[in-house]
């Protein structure tokens, strides 16, 4: 089969391997006679599954399981917007408002308790990065979106918060770069753009912090505690995304890891960036500073609606 080029944002590529060993699971996991998507999630296999999902997830950030938990929930980020703040939000937390998907987290964070918005690009439709940002010292934390897949900017980067915990909402670069995950607290990514298809969420927290600030009195299924106590198992759990996700952690371990994946990124994204520095009367990049511009969601305008247009139809 001859496969097409695609562009979405997301729900974005996955590596054939991937591909051909989840049709084969699809069909006959494990050589057990029947599908994954059939299996419990109670059985050895799947736990198999799931806990290697975990440990490869941990192995490729350098995290230790002894300080960090990863779990796999459904509900996409956009459920991850209340969860972060209802299970920390106990006061004040300080928001950076970098786009599209950063505006929807404040939002649902301010349901919870009192938001600041330390910094914002907004006033530029959220063309660059904002910079010498002042954080609150006495916030419960802070919250930042890595990659803004609609605006074309990226943290290359990670922010000095000091002593306050640093949340991260890494849906569209999660394992895409290297990062020192060590300075987060709490990392969430919906799946589709990075990891597998639609309809897991992976999170990685730190369990020091967990303990020591969650919140007891909330409902059982919207506590992260819950799902860190169950190994991710509280409740049936998105099998066949986790699946392939498994998948995926196992193909970036064997490709060399992040570095790897970064170098590969980072080579695609200049060919095109190249080409938009070559012609800027023609291809007119969305991004001031070159600083901030995203490897994994490259964006730019052409001088006409029409030409747009057509470069959109002749690119099919």
């Amino acid at each position: 089969m001859t496969r097409a080029h695609n562009f979405f944002a997301g729900p974005a590529v996955l590596p054939v391997p991937v591909l051909e060993e989840t049709r084969d699971a699809i069909m006959n996991f494990d050589g057990i006679g029947i599908s994954i998507m059939e299996i419990s999630h109670r059985d050895k296999g799947f736990e198999k599954v799931i806990r290697e999902a975990q440990e490869d997830a941990l192995r490729i950030m350098g995290l230790s399981q002894d300080e960090y938990a990863v779990i796999f929930l459904g509900g996409g980020a956009s459920l991850q917007f209340a969860m972060v703040p209802m299970n920390f939000l106990h006061k004040k937390a300080d928001y950076v408002n970098t786009g599209e998907w950063a505006s929807k987290a404040i939002k649902e964070a301010k349901l919870f308790g009192e938001v600041v918005e330390v910094a914002s690009s907004k006033d530029t439709n959220f063309n660059q990065l904002p910079k010498n940002i002042k954080f609150s010292s006495d916030a419960d934390y802070v919250h930042i979106t890595t990659n803004n897949t609609i605006f074309g900017t990226e943290w290359k980067t990670d922010p000095d918060t000091g002593n306050v915990p640093l949340v991260a909402d890494m849906s569209s670069d999660m394992l895409g770069i290297r990062r020192d995950y060590k300075k987060y607290s709490l990392i969430y990514a919906g799946a589709q753009k990075n990891l597998g298809p639609a309809g897991v969420t992976m999170v990685v927290i730190k369990k020091s912090w967990m303990e020591a600030r969650a919140k007891q009195n909330l409902p059982t299924m919207l506590k992260y505690k819950s799902h860190v106590d169950a190994g991710s198992l509280y409740n049936t759990p998105p099998v066949l995304p986790v699946y392939v996700v498994n998948r995926t952690l196992k193909w970036i371990i064997k490709e060399g890891g992040l570095d790897a994946i970064q170098a590969r990124n980072e080579k695609k994204a200049k060919m095109i960036y190249d080409i938009i520095d070559a012609y800027p009367d023609f291809y007119k990049g969305t991004v001031v500073n070159k600083e901030d511009r995203s490897i994994m969601n490259i964006t730019w305008r052409l001088p006409t609606p029409e030409l747009e247009e057509k470069f959109v139809s002749e690119a099919k």
